[in-house]
């Protein structure tokens, strides 16, 4: 198993373009069954995640390349409705397969999905709301036989905005006969982009980035060309890398759009943030402002992927600040972690009380889920002496030659076995 070994104190300086979105990708390569076509999916990361997806369409029979950055996917030879159990126990999005297996073939047998322990992320609304539109669902002994004699349009009311959810309706609801429209929708940036995408090969999806979304059902899909939007929360862990290291970035290829929360927070703990069209620069202060509350949100709130980085930032701020999940239980495994590297954090539930300290020091530390594991990295990078990340395939996940990216910006990162 690898692990990072960093030795700490390093200003981050330079620039770097930011990778395509993990988020947006997966939910893409899924809906790529749907057409029956050829799809040219560019500004591909090469992330762990997306070689799961990979091998649950190749397992299904689509035929997938890669020529640099560009994936090709041929679903015409699609001929499984039965995804690979191991695949799906290794990624909670392979979920979002089933709208689109539902909306091609009318069936699919998927085992419920694995990922980061974050704790209950249950998939009730998917399941609700494909019942709605049609879809008989048996659950039995871990698995999920689905099918349908023909999806239908309907009027779904979201319980919570979910992403995985919205997205799963939506690919179900391309080929469904009639409208389709789902209120408390969530509304992501990526959700944006799927809806793109699928218009792109002939959809008819209306109003993603609000809260009501329409989907009228057209018969067939067509083979389209299309970019991936940049990772939002790949750009913000940098941009905090940045301020922990009292360093100086230009990130480029970003949507200053999709960052206005975190740049807001940023600016509250004292972080320089100056954005010009597609790129921002961000300087690290001499000192990090402790916040009276850092509150995760569905978008356009506070990214409760961006929680662990910013808990780190925190750890080292001069006061205490409170740092409240509302989005998942269980997300505070990190606090743990930093508490060995010298942090003085301590959590209720979904609360944490983060009092500053003057600095960090290196030790040996665990990455437990994907988010997690990136603030350990950030921790590593300004604590005084060493410090070993082990589980970095947790990190592979959802960043793209992350610790050769920090090394070109000035850090001293190791990857050993």
């Amino acid at each position: 198993m690898e692990k990072y070994i960093i030795n700490g104190g390093y200003k981050l300086t330079g620039e770097m373009n930011i990778q395509g979105a993990k988020n947006s990708v997966l939910p893409i390569l899924a809906a790529t069954v749907i057409s029956g076509k050829t799809s040219y999916i560019s500004n591909i990361p090469k992330l762990r995640d997306v070689e799961v997806m990979v091998k649950i369409l190749s397992s299904l029979g689509a035929n997938v390349s890669l020529d640099n950055d560009i994936m090709i996917i041929d679903s015409s030879t699609v001929n499984k409705i039965e995804v690979p159990e191991e695949l799906v126990r290794e990624m909670r999005s392979s979920i979002i397969i089933m709208g689109a297996m539902l909306a091609r073939f009318g069936e699919v047998l998927i085992a419920f999905p694995g990922g980061c322990e974050l704790g209950p992320r249950p998939i009730d609304l998917h399941l609700k709301a494909l019942r709605q539109m049609g879809a008989i669902i048996e659950e039995s002994h871990g698995f999920l036989n689905c099918k349908t004699k023909g999806l239908k349009g309907c009027e779904i009311q979201l319980d919570y905005p979910s992403v995985g959810a919205t997205e799963n309706i939506m690919l179900a609801a391309t080929t469904a006969k009639g409208v389709t429209t789902i209120r408390n929708a969530a509304r992501e940036p990526e959700i944006i982009d799927l809806q793109n995408y699928l218009n792109e090969t002939g959809a008819k999806v209306f109003g993603a980035g609000t809260s009501i979304i329409t989907i009228e059902g057209v018969e067939e899909l067509d083979s389209c060309t299309h970019r991936i939007i940049p990772d939002r929360i790949v750009a913000g862990t940098y941009m905090i890398a940045t301020a922990i290291t009292k360093g100086e970035l230009v990130l480029k290829d970003i949507v200053t759009d999709h960052l206005l929360s975190i740049i807001s927070k940023l600016r509250e703990v004292g972080v320089e943030v100056h954005a010009n069209g597609n790129s921002l620069k961000v300087i690290g202060p001499d000192k990090i402002h402790a916040i009276e509350m850092l509150q995760t949100l569905p978008y356009p709130g506070f990214p409760t992927d961006m929680q662990a980085q910013f808990m780190t930032l925190l750890s080292i701020a001069n006061g205490t600040s409170i740092v409240n999940e509302t989005i998942f239980e269980n997300r505070f495994k990190h606090a743990e972690e930093l508490n060995r590297m010298g942090a003085c954090i301590k959590t209720f539930g979904k609360v944490a009380v983060v009092k500053g300290v003057k600095e960090l020091t290196g030790a040996r530390v665990t990455a437990k889920d994907l988010r997690g594991g990136a603030s350990l990295v950030l921790a590593g990078l300004v604590a005084k002496g060493t410090t070993e990340i082990e589980n970095i395939y947790h990190v592979n996940r959802g960043y793209e030659k992350m610790s050769e990216n920090l090394n070109k910006l000035g850090a001293k990162i190791k990857v050993v076995d």
